[in-house]
């Protein structure tokens, strides 16, 4: 064992102790991966990061670092949070990028792009990796709203969404739907296993939203929105435009997240490019569950998503491992 340097962050939050945590072990050269896993299912956190030299294939590609992402239980080839806290930690403990104004990440999905420009006021964002999607069977739709405590009829569209983490994606009636679900989590955690996918992230537009008459559009007006979206407002913190929660299965049981990078990064993939959501939005994580998350949407002109967010941290240190 070894003194390595480790930083513990909260991610998309301004303020310590409102977002997701993420612990970040800076040094994981020499580590095996049952050694990894080992000290991820310890933290107890949604999930550890380690640090590691790039390949020397995705070096060649501009890659700085690679990163191997853990949960208690398993390995992830792709997690929005720990990739966003991970360039946090890596940048403030020194890290120096290729090109000063892109961090390039290497991880099981392969090179994910974070930058800093002024499209989101100096925070940081990841570039949504290529969305797989997918129509679901109406059996599962309705399994998923049962184990979740709602009606059929509060689903207004459904996705099945895969960008490396598989899950599900339901866009409810109203944020008060999404607020006030109460989930039967044994009966979700065995609708999840017999579907194969990790988890269900459920959304709606606020009150007010831009966007709120929408799902009551036919698909041609749809199309034709995704095609020429309104100009919307500034993306603010006090203002999100949509409601997001997510449950996934960790490995002991289903439980609540507090706020779901690579969920909202295929959730703003799915609705943008249907024409459910504008190409700039904040999405509001974690509410039910005491959290402050929030997370930046922005589509550039190229139809790449971002997903952007603030990053604090909370413990600077060293960990034997």
């Amino acid at each position: 064992m070894q003194q390595r340097p480790f930083k513990q962050v909260d991610v998309f939050t301004d303020q310590a102790y409102l977002g997701n945590p993420l612990a970040v072990v800076l040094d994981g050269t020499g580590l095996s991966t049952e050694e990894m896993q080992h000290f991820a299912r310890w933290t107890n956190l949604s999930e550890t990061t380690f640090v590691l030299p790039p390949t020397p294939d995705a070096a060649a590609q501009g890659a700085d670092y690679q990163v191997r992402i853990f949960t208690t239980a398993y390995e992830m080839p792709f997690a929005g949070h720990p990739t966003l806290g991970t360039c946090h930690a890596w940048l403030e403990h020194g890290g120096a990028p290729q090109n000063p104004g892109m961090v390039v990440q290497e991880c099981k999905v392969g090179l994910v792009r974070i930058s800093r420009d002024s499209a989101f006021n100096g925070r940081a964002a990841f570039a949504a990796p290529a969305l797989k999607r997918q129509e679901a069977t109406p059996a599962l739709v309705q399994a998923l709203a049962d184990a979740l405590g709602i009606a059929r009829s509060n689903v207004q569209a459904s996705q099945h969404l895969n960008n490396g983490p598989s899950h599900f994606g339901l866009l409810l009636d109203s944020a008060d739907t999404v607020l006030a679900l109460v989930p039967d989590f044994s009966r979700l955690r065995s609708v999840l296993a017999g579907a194969g996918i990790s988890g269900v992230g459920v959304a709606a537009l606020q009150p007010g939203s831009a966007t709120t008459g929408l799902i009551a559009r036919s698909n041609r007006e749809a199309r034709a929105f995704a095609a020429n979206p309104p100009a919307t407002a500034p993306d603010t913190t006090d203002n999100p435009g949509l409601e997001v929660r997510f449950f996934f299965d960790h490995g002991n049981g289903v439980g609540e997240d507090p706020v779901t990078g690579s969920f909202n990064a295929s959730l703003a993939q799915w609705l943008i490019a249907q024409g459910l959501a504008p190409q700039r939005y904040t999405a509001s994580q974690g509410t039910c569950i005491g959290v402050q998350g929030r997370v930046h949407i922005h589509r550039d002109a190229a139809g790449q998503v971002w997903v952007g967010g603030d990053a604090v941290t909370c413990i600077t240190g060293t960990v034997r491992l």
